[in-house]
């Protein structure tokens, strides 16, 4: 619910933080923040066991798990077009820092991680990316940065794992978009 409503948010120029902090002050509502998809070892995947056991019966389910992942293409459509609208600014293809890989605040689990999927989809395209995350020390596939780097090097930044570190770090007023919710 929360990713989809920051997608329609988006849409009308809405603050999808602050409308679900503004909802979340009724006491009985408690709307989760929206992220860049769902990941983990649980959500996003033992949906699909009930799913494939009674497909007839699990439509709201499987409905569910799709819209998640809609989420993810979202965020890479709108990093696309972010780094456009840099690229334009800087006549040249900008170098993309990443903040963020897990699949949830201050974890360093990767499982099912919709940040590293988007991670990847930019590493293989071939840009220059720097990635940190502050809860591992190295990837098989992408080579983490410091965050000193990060800021230095990049030319557009993502925020797309809300830690609470990120919300100190100052990224000298760089272009950036926040898919987690750092900036509420």
């Amino acid at each position: 619910f929360a990713n989809e409503l920051s997608m329609i948010c988006s849409k009308f120029n809405i603050n999808s933080n602050e409308l679900i902090e503004l909802a979340n002050r009724h006491p009985r509502v408690n709307i989760h923040n929206p992220g860049c998809g769902v990941g983990g070892h649980c959500i996003a995947v033992d949906p699909w066991f009930i799913a494939f056991q009674v497909p007839d019966l699990s439509k709201l389910i499987q409905k569910a798990r799709e819209r998640n992942k809609d989420k993810t293409k979202w965020v890479i459509n709108k990093i696309d077009k972010k780094i456009n609208e840099v690229k334009s600014r800087i006549n040249r293809s900008p170098r993309i820092g990443f903040l963020g890989l897990s699949y949830k605040a201050n974890v360093d689990d990767l499982r099912e991680c919709p940040a590293l999927f988007i991670v990847k989809q930019f590493i293989d395209s071939n840009y220059e990316c720097y990635v940190y995350e502050p809860f591992l020390k190295d990837h098989e596939y992408i080579e983490l940065s410091s965050i000193n780097d990060l800021i230095k090097k990049s030319d557009v930044i993502f925020y797309l794992v809300a830690h609470d570190v990120f919300k100190k770090v100052d990224i000298k007023n760089k272009p950036f978009e926040d898919f987690c919710g750092i900036f509420k």
